[in-house]
């Protein structure tokens, strides 16, 4: 099993980022992996701690249409060039936590997609050495008001909502190139979603690459490369997973904000 890497909250509040154990339990580093966090001495035993989202990204920058039948379905052509956007760093969310439908939309839709976490500080990257600054690869749910995505004509509204970013539940460094990538809703058996990553028409180096030519990464910063077909709507009460091969999977419930 790859190691897996998380950041938690302890019972008295403390953050921690830790090596996840086969039983749980969590080996506490000194400081996030990518910043060269070291094991230390402190063990949180399984059921002392909550699973937060893998990182605190400064940004979260995504990717639309970066997969060609994702790009039929939504009545387009794949982009000649990367099509990007941002969602907040306050719309991220851990695995468990609840999806919020917010009040002002009528159509809150799944996008289930591989994430990659940067591990070194990234301007004007060549494409050479953008494998590099990749530190490792975590699972997404874009999650996004189709109707105000519509409406507004760009996506900040429709992307951004506080919960729009469920992110997790860990790290892992290394990913098969062809890895697949599928979405369940309420644990029926078919997916809803189901892709290779390698269908994405940029590579998560050509996107490190390119998204470095326009902004600086940071450490912990996260890209979203795209969704596959099949994205759809959700309803309160819905449970979606999205699962990655070799990674794991991403669970959250939808909601209403009380």
């Amino acid at each position: 099993m790859a190691q897996r890497y998380v950041r938690v909250q302890s019972q008295t509040g403390q953050l921690h980022y830790g090596l996840l154990r086969p039983d749980r339990s969590v080996q506490v580093l000194d400081a996030p992996p990518w910043l060269q966090g070291q094991p230390t001495a402190m063990e949180l035993p399984p059921e002392t701690y909550a699973l937060l989202a893998p990182c605190a990204p400064s940004k979260v920058v995504a990717v639309g249409k970066n997969y060609p039948d994702h790009a039929a379905e939504m009545g387009t052509t794949t982009p000649p060039e990367p099509l990007l956007f941002i969602k907040p760093s306050t719309a991220v969310t851990a695995t468990g936590s609840p999806i919020y439908y917010p009040s002002q939309t009528t159509q809150v839709d799944y996008e289930g997609e591989l994430a990659v976490v940067i591990g070194d500080r990234c301007a004007h990257v060549p494409p050479e050495e953008a494998r590099s600054k990749i530190w490792g690869y975590t699972i997404a749910n874009d999650v996004t008001a189709r109707d105000l995505q519509k409406r507004d004509g760009q996506w900040t509204r429709a992307k951004g909502f506080d919960s729009f970013c469920p992110l997790g539940p860990w790290i892992v460094r290394e990913l098969g190139p062809d890895a697949k990538l599928q979405t369940f809703l309420n644990g029926q058996a078919t997916p809803v979603q189901s892709a290779s990553v390698e269908e994405m028409t940029y590579s998560p180096d050509f996107l490190v690459a390119y998204i470095s030519e326009v902004m600086t990464l940071l450490p912990g910063d996260v890209i979203l490369t795209g969704t596959p077909a099949g994205v759809g709507p959700l309803t309160v009460g819905d449970q979606v997973r999205v699962e990655i091969e070799g990674i794991g999977a991403l669970d959250n419930s939808v909601a209403l904000r009380l």
